[in-house]
């Protein structure tokens, strides 16, 4: 039941974005652009200025790249064998690769199992939005409605500021740079925004689902992928990493999460099969309100 508390939040900003966009009917697309390129990249600053880098960095680093390369090649050929487009195989790559570790994963960390853990969880969601905001919007490029060239995609991740915010933040804490108080509370008030914003996103993306047609036979091997085969790679990863037990634990809840609400972003922002990628993370969150339970409990036995 505490468990539901911590996902309750989350679900309720789906709704109210949900709600919103039956009645008043938002572009999505000038609020989407509005989070990824305004308020995303003052998130990822202050989550690089504000944790200490230390060699545990170099182990969740490791993993993640890892676990994303092994769920890649995965959602690839099944994309193969499913004969999916050129879009619809991007989309199943932003929703099976890209978990919620963040608004999601963290939270659920902290509560099971305490700050020490809570601490794994940032740096964990730290790595896994650099590769969500360099790979993941490479693939909703290449697989947009613009069909850009893999030049067009890479010219599209080295544009993306959240990257240089990130890199100055680590900058900014390396050289013991130190913010004013006002400064820093400015920079809180956007950071803290940008996860609502995002969550919103979706909640309105979903209220056009209904009509739509959505490919649910590429959403049922998406959530397959995310929801169990990718928590069961983790343990695997885990075996040849010299990691504690309080962070293998931290890292397969984390592998187990659903997917990335940024995603949807991506999709409206380049027209990569939104509705395939927003249905993916309703399923996928709606589902975990009975797999997290279920990890938890083998992690902790």
């Amino acid at each position: 039941m505490e468990l539901i508390s911590i996902i309750a939040p989350v679900l309720f900003i789906f709704l109210i974005g949900f709600i919103g966009q039956k009645f008043l009917s938002f572009d999505i697309k000038t609020i989407s652009t509005a989070a990824l390129y305004l308020m995303s990249p003052f998130l990822a600053f202050r989550t690089f200025y504000t944790n200490a880098l230390d060699r545990t960095y170099l182990y969740i680093a490791a993993f993640a790249v890892l676990l994303l390369v092994i769920l890649f090649i995965i959602v690839w050929f099944t994309a193969d064998i499913m004969k999916a487009s050129r879009s619809e195989r991007s989309a199943m790559i932003l929703g099976g690769v890209f978990m919620n570790s963040g608004n999601y994963g963290v939270p659920v960390v902290l509560f099971a199992f305490g700050s020490a853990a809570f601490d794994y969880g940032v740096i964990m969601m730290v790595f896994q939005s650099i590769l969500m905001n360099s790979i993941g919007i490479f693939f909703a490029s290449i697989g947009g409605e613009a069909h850009a060239t893999w030049r067009d995609s890479m010219q599209r991740v080295i544009r993306m500021p959240l990257i240089y915010a990130a890199i100055l933040g680590i900058i900014f804490q390396v050289s013991s740079i130190k913010l004013s108080d006002s400064m820093m509370q400015g920079v809180d008030l956007i950071a803290d925004a940008s996860i609502p914003v995002v969550m919103l996103v979706l909640g309105m993306q979903l209220a056009m689902i209904v009509r739509k047609r959505v490919a649910y036979r590429y959403v049922t091997a998406v959530t397959i992928i995310r929801m169990i085969i990718s928590p069961l790679i983790a343990v695997v990863i885990l075996i040849f990493l010299p990691v504690d037990d309080l962070l293998k634990v931290v890292l397969i809840i984390q592998a187990a999460m659903p997917g990335s609400a940024n995603t949807t972003m991506f999709a409206v922002q380049f027209g990569t099969e939104p509705d395939l990628v927003s249905f993916t993370t309703l399923t996928t969150t709606l589902l975990s309100l009975l797999t997290i339970p279920i990890v938890l409990y083998f992690v902790m036995m």
